[in-house]
């Protein structure tokens, strides 16, 4: 693995990680998606595919979760030119959140407008249950509000503002554009706000409580500072939860998640996420629908 430098500067970071790329696939992305565990079989339906491991591209980190390829799959999806990223590396890996959110900025470089962005994630709602879908309309990033913010240290306004603002940090058209193509799919769609924590453990129950009485719906460990990236640079944001285990609120209450669990449940989900995100893509240029 190549680690970024502190006598390196960002912008550096992230055009030397792009020429390598293009080395490998030269087109321009449109769309870049971001898929969580157990979420990876979209991947397989890139046309013309080409494999970009993560360990061969300068400043990346090594991705090592189960369920996790570790590669971008870089082609064309409902004829539109995507990257996908097989696997992310978190915070809990190890790696700093600058290098964790790194391959977003070295998308945005690629020509990327929007983020699809993925994650399986615990349900505190209980409302939800386990292999639903959620449309995320908003976050509460503890990973970030607890200081380890990609965007602490000096700014570069080449990629964006010192003080981005995330009011509408997942895009309202996509949104919408989301919950059309899921009534035509036939697809349940929940709605709600994503946690990210640090991780790697589960949530103790007292913990979860808490998450629900702040106004979490479900709860995991990625997506938020990823999202505070590509909206930093300017991109469009969707995002999905997909419900692999429902939150323990009490130490009584059902069995101990598990990440066995979680890849089980993101099996089940797949196909759901799979006709989503296609239809979304098939009509990416298409008018808003009415609310």
């Amino acid at each position: 693995m190549q680690n970024t430098t502190d006598s390196q500067s960002l912008a550096d970071q992230i055009q030397h990680a792009a020429a390598y790329i293009r080395t490998q696939a030269p087109q321009n992305w449109r769309v870049f998606i971001v898929l969580g565990s157990g979420l990876g079989a979209l991947a397989d339906q890139v046309e013309q595919p080409t494999y970009v491991p993560y360990d061969e591209i300068p400043g990346f980190a090594r991705s090592t979760v189960e369920g996790h390829k570790g590669r971008f799959v870089i082609g064309t999806l409902m004829g539109v030119p995507v990257g996908i990223m097989q696997g992310r590396t978190h915070f809990y890996e190890g790696h700093p959140v600058q290098q964790t959110t790194l391959p977003i900025r070295v998308a945005r470089a690629m020509g990327a407008e929007i983020m699809i962005v993925t994650n399986a994630a615990g349900g505190i709602n209980r409302d939800f249950q386990v292999a639903d879908l959620m449309l995320i309309t908003d976050h509460i990033n503890f990973i970030g509000m607890a200081g380890n913010n990609p965007l602490v240290g000096p700014n570069d306004p080449t990629l964006g503002p010192r003080f981005p603002q995330l009011t509408d940090a997942y895009d309202p058209k996509l949104a919408q554009l989301a919950r059309q193509v899921a009534r035509d799919s036939g697809v349940t769609l929940r709605e709600g706000v994503y946690c990210a924590l640090a991780g790697p453990n589960f949530e103790t129950p007292a913990e979860l409580r808490f998450l629900r009485n702040i106004g979490a719906d479900t709860v995991g460990m990625s997506t938020a500072n990823e999202v505070v990236v590509a909206r930093h640079g300017g991109m469009r944001v969707l995002g999905f939860s997909s419900i692999t285990n429902v939150a323990r609120l009490s130490a009584d209450e059902g069995e101990p998640p598990s990440h066995q669990e979680v890849m089980e449940a993101g099996a089940v989900i797949g196909p759901k996420l799979i006709t989503l995100i296609k239809a979304v893509l098939s009509q990416i240029d298409a008018p808003t629908p009415a609310q």
